[in-house]
């Protein structure tokens, strides 16, 4: 059979990932501050791109129309793009100059007013550190230069728990140029300082420190440190009072004195800078409907410049085709897709809210306890959209609700069955499972298996791995530690 070579027109649909697709996926993923960073930079970059000042107030852009009324900026469906992006490069750029206001913003943003800021007192605020701290301790004492040189890299090396790895001490050894016996010296001496228990190489030193300097007269103390860590951790405390042929009074009093020690002397010293989250939406309440409304402080408001709009124009009147009439047109179809990106982003967001609210409506009005098993596929058939798009929308995104702060993604969960045969959400027995916890008497805490038959009996049926696997989720430890003794 011959082979040969011939040429065939065939018509096909393809899906085009082009750049402008590209950059409005990524902008839907993009939390609010991101998304603020985001706009800040294509400002930089768009000569085209101005911002207004926050007192204006105007009508959306991606309304109006830009060729005489014969095409509309956004689509039919708001929040879909068209893949090939076709809409915007068809856009006859000379006729939307005849007849685009040049005052029109991008959106209606509402920045934020000056008299809200905190003011310049309410947000200063002096911290002293660890190392500060230590620093002021060893210029006190009367130590020769190559002992202070020695005591402040380990102090320098110490971690944010205020203890030193064993190894480092090696390494600070060939630094300072000093053998390992001056190091351990100049140790000792930084071990004195405040807080107890400071530079010890691991915890068993550091409770052993506290032990010496606080409690001087309790041997049984430092027996316990030194012999019975693992046994005190599973509070087993007949056991260490049989070992040593001691009252288990005795054992408990040490016991006592044991969890008054810190096991992270450094701890109050670490700045661990505070999370602030802010909402991309809030939900009100107003009569008996919860209204979703966008966060739309500090989001620059868009507009086309003044300068590079009258310059197309004189373009177009002197009929001059050149590479600066091109660079503009360019610039204002990147100018005006994301204009548009952000106005379907934002409506986006609104109607997957709108949709969350009318299947976690229960979760409104009655609590957690009352969350539904939701599901991406449930949202996306509701507004007739994607699973990829809600799952763009719902990530890195937040909403003020009556009940709180919670990510999107919150009120999306798994099922589970109960005895009835009605599906939970996972969180609702999360929840449940709290509960029973936070009630429960301290010195005789529910097992797993407790739980489970509580559950039972509020026909929620769930396996004891499961609650083990929730709890660990929550944070909460096992009976056994929770239990106390004192």
């Amino acid at each position: 059979m011959a082979m040969e070579l011939r040429q065939q027109v065939k018509m096909a649909q393809t899906l085009r990932m082009t750049p402008q697709l590209q950059h409005a996926i990524k902008l839907l993923q993009l939390s609010r501050m991101e998304l603020i960073a985001e706009v800040r930079q294509e400002m930089v970059e768009n000569p085209v791109l101005e911002e207004l000042p926050e007192s204006y107030e105007s009508d959306p852009l991606p309304s109006q129309d830009f060729d005489q009324g014969e095409r509309r900026v956004t689509n039919e469906k708001v929040g879909e793009v068209k893949a090939d992006g076709s809409d915007i490069d068809k856009v006859d750029w000379e006729a939307y100059v005849d007849n685009y206001s040049s005052s029109a913003p991008s959106n209606s943003y509402k920045g934020l007013n000056h008299d809200e800021y905190p003011s310049l007192e309410q947000t200063l605020s002096t911290s002293v550190s660890l190392v500060d701290h230590l620093m002021t301790q060893l210029r006190l004492t009367a130590l020769s230069q190559a002992d202070e040189h020695i005591g402040t890299l380990i102090i320098g090396n110490l971690d944010e728990a205020g203890l030193l790895s064993g190894s480092t001490i090696d390494e600070i050894a060939h630094d300072a140029g000093a053998d390992l016996e001056a190091v351990e010296r100049v140790l000792a001496v930084v071990q004195e300082f405040d807080p107890v228990g400071v530079a010890a190489r691991n915890l068993g030193e550091c409770l052993r420190i506290q032990a010496r300097k606080l409690y001087p007269h309790e041997p049984l103390l430092r027996i316990l440190i030194d012999e019975h860590i693992p046994n005190l951790e599973r509070k087993s405390y007949n056991k260490i009072a049989r070992e040593l042929g001691i009252d288990v009074e005795k054992v408990v009093a040490a016991a006592r004195l044991l969890s008054t020690l810190e096991p992270r002397p450094g701890r109050e010293y670490q700045t661990a800078e505070p999370r602030y989250i802010t909402p991309d939406i809030y939900i009100h309440k107003v009569g008996d409907e919860y209204v979703p409304v966008l966060n739309e402080d500090g989001m620059p408001k868009l507009k086309i410049s003044n300068f590079y709009r009258k310059e197309l124009a004189r373009k177009k009147a002197s009929g001059e085709k050149d590479e600066v009439k091109e660079y503009i047109q360019e610039k204002l179809r990147g100018a005006m897709w994301l204009i548009r990106s952000i106005h379907n982003r934002q409506s986006t967001i609104v109607k997957v809210t709108e949709s969350i609210i009318k299947f976690q409506r229960d979760f409104f009005d009655k609590g957690v306890e009352h969350l539904r098993p939701l599901v991406l596929r449930d949202v996306a058939e509701d507004i007739e959209m994607s699973e990829s798009t809600v799952s763009r929308v719902t990530t890195n995104k937040y909403v003020h609700t009556p009940r709180g702060i919670f990510e999107l993604k919150f009120f999306f969960n798994s099922s589970i069955t109960n005895l009835e045969g009605e599906d939970l959400a996972s969180e609702a027995v999360k929840a449940k499972i709290r509960e029973i916890i936070t009630k429960e008497n301290d010195r005789r805490p529910f097992s797993d298996s407790k739980i489970v038959e509580m559950l039972a009996a509020d026909n929620i049926d769930i396996a004891r791995r499961t609650v083990a696997k929730y709890r660990e989720s929550m944070g909460i430890l096992s009976s056994a530690k929770r239990k106390q003794m004192f």
